[in-house]
């Protein structure tokens, strides 16, 4: 077992419900091993920019401390989009960081986030890999949208997935108290993959099935098929409920968002920053065509900070795979992501490894064919037996004045 003194944490990318609870495992597994514990502001980035980093023991002392953290939606430690240069073409950031690491007594720097943050640690190991630097770097996993390779699923999409389904279910019903024909169109976050738009059919129950349709980025669509199959249901019922990735495109591959919100800005990684556009564009061509009332929902930011709908069980699986990214440092690994295998779906059951994190980085899962149904607007069964399971439990909540309890804040004026 390698002898680690300090370990630097940080957070990058989109928040999650999830993303905290990995913190405080890492904090906890630190303790246990009697590891300083440091904690980055606004991740990589902030290191470059010159924030001080904050001493997580002194900042979160107690065992109900990291009960609040694991219970409190966002980032805590602040988040950025930072994409690392190419070390040969720029290697001024990689000398800087690396000063940084050896000033602090860094031996180990795990991060918390998604394939975009997989592409920091892999970058960051290679390069003291080259120039046979001590320091080991470990990545754990999370995104709300389940695109991470080589993970059975990433902690906070659990939580997401649960908050999706329940408020498609809410929404099917407010939907159909009226005796009129009516579409709502419910979009879902998700920018190359359905995973999240495919949770909506969690939502669905024998006395209210819902969504009727789930549409995908695996599978391209048009207005006017959607169109075609939403007159079809309403021959047959007065409500259709649909949900929608936030990035659908035409079989041309023009994203629906464009058509609906003009053009978009891009983040460092390339990736559109915003998206949204879809289900209004979508819920205009159906009130047009069709000539009945239509109602576009945005669940927007709700879906990844709602820890109020959070699920148990990926709470302690993020808590577990934080927890396996100290143990991971101590056994000397370098280069790697934490990541779940799943044993079996019923009963569910997983178990922890870890996985070179160049399998991960800058990639995208996509669901498979076997999750999607036939006619591309819907999902099977197979991925209910996948998804359910990670939806399951309900975590308790510490309230003060009837409202959720979270840990405070910190300043970034002070931090």
């Amino acid at each position: 077992m390698a002898d680690i003194h300090t370990i630097l944490v940080g957070q990058s990318g989109g928040p999650t419900a999830a993303v905290n609870a990995s913190l405080a495992g890492v904090i906890s597994a630190a303790r246990k091993a009697q590891i300083h514990i440091l904690g980055m502001r606004y991740g990589i980035e902030g290191l470059l920019d010159g924030h001080e980093p904050i001493d997580l023991t002194e900042t979160l002392p107690t065992k109900r401390d990291l009960e609040l953290l694991a219970r409190t939606p966002s980032s805590y430690l602040g988040s950025c989009r930072y994409k690392l240069p190419d070390m040969y073409e720029n290697p001024s950031d990689y000398e800087q960081l690396f000063k940084y690491f050896d000033e602090r007594q860094a031996d180990g720097v795990l991060y918390l986030g998604g394939n975009d943050s997989m592409d920091t640690i892999d970058k960051l190991s290679a390069y003291g890999a080259q120039h046979q630097l001590p320091q080991r770097f470990v990545g754990v996993p999370k995104t709300i949208d389940n695109d991470l390779m080589e993970i059975d699923h990433t902690p906070g999409y659990g939580s997401a997935a649960k908050f999706v389904a329940t408020c498609v279910s809410e929404i099917a019903r407010d939907s159909s108290v009226y005796d009129l024909k009516s579409a709502t169109v419910v979009e879902i976050m998700g920018r190359d993959a359905g995973w999240l738009a495919a949770s909506a059919a969690l939502a669905s129950a024998p006395e209210l099935p819902c969504p009727d349709l789930i549409l995908l980025p695996e599978r391209p669509v048009t207005a006017e098929a959607l169109c075609k199959r939403v007159r079809e249901l309403l021959e047959r019922k007065n409500t259709v409920v649909i949900a929608s990735s936030e990035e659908l495109h035409t079989p041309e591959g023009v994203p629906l968002s464009e058509a609906g919100a003009g053009s978009v800005t891009t983040d460092a990684f390339g990736h559109k920053a915003s998206l949204s556009g879809t289900s209004r564009y979508l819920a205009s061509a159906i009130q047009n065509k069709l000539h009945v009332k239509t109602r576009a929902v945005e669940l927007s930011t709700l879906q990844r900070s709602a820890s109020h709908c959070a699920s148990a069980c990926d709470l302690k699986e993020a808590y577990k795979l934080g927890a396996a990214g100290v143990n991971a440092v101590l056994a000397g690994k370098t280069g790697v992501m934490t990541t779940l295998v799943r044993d079996s779906d019923l009963p569910y059951a997983t178990h922890l490894e870890t996985v070179a994190v160049s399998k991960v980085a800058n990639k995208i899962r996509t669901m498979p064919d076997a999750l999607i149904s036939e006619d591309g607007m819907n999902v099977t069964q197979a991925y209910l037996d996948y998804a359910r399971p990670l939806i399951s439990g309900e975590v308790s909540q510490l309230t003060i004045d009837g409202i959720p309890a979270h840990i405070a804040a910190l300043d970034p004026l002070e931090a």
